[in-house]
């Protein structure tokens, strides 16, 4: 097994930046493919990035396709999220989650493990 838990989420106006981190304990995170998932009131969770456990090849939602940038530090166990000119519409409860699959997934059911989540605003 292995827990997640988020930090860095905050207040951020419109065109600023925030990085999220991934603390993982337990089983090391090299194990398992990691995701950013997000969740704005009242929509479904969806996909922002993930990162396969070789660190050799990434993934991320059209949505944020050049201003997010997902990263992983086996030394220190953490899953990063380097989020850059911010939008209104990136407002959400950002979740980490591991996944033991064999492929880099998107789809949030095949996550195993899921952190509790960080509140990002950004203001316009």
């Amino acid at each position: 097994q292995v827990q997640l838990v988020e930090s860095g989420g905050g207040l951020v106006q419109a065109g600023g930046s925030l990085r999220l981190s991934c603390a993982a304990s337990g089983r090391s995170f090299s194990n398992y493919h990691m995701g950013w998932f997000r969740q704005a009131p009242g929509k479904e969770r969806e996909f922002v990035a993930a990162i396969a456990r070789s660190g050799g090849s990434t993934s991320y939602a059209d949505s944020v396709k050049g201003r997010f940038t997902i990263s992983g530090d086996n030394a220190k166990n953490t899953v990063y999220l380097q989020m850059n000119s911010l939008k209104p519409e990136d407002t959400a409860v950002y979740y980490c989650a591991a996944d033991s699959g064999q492929m880099l997934r998107v789809t949030p059911k095949y996550y195993d493990y899921w952190g509790q989540g960080t509140q990002v605003t950004v203001s316009s």
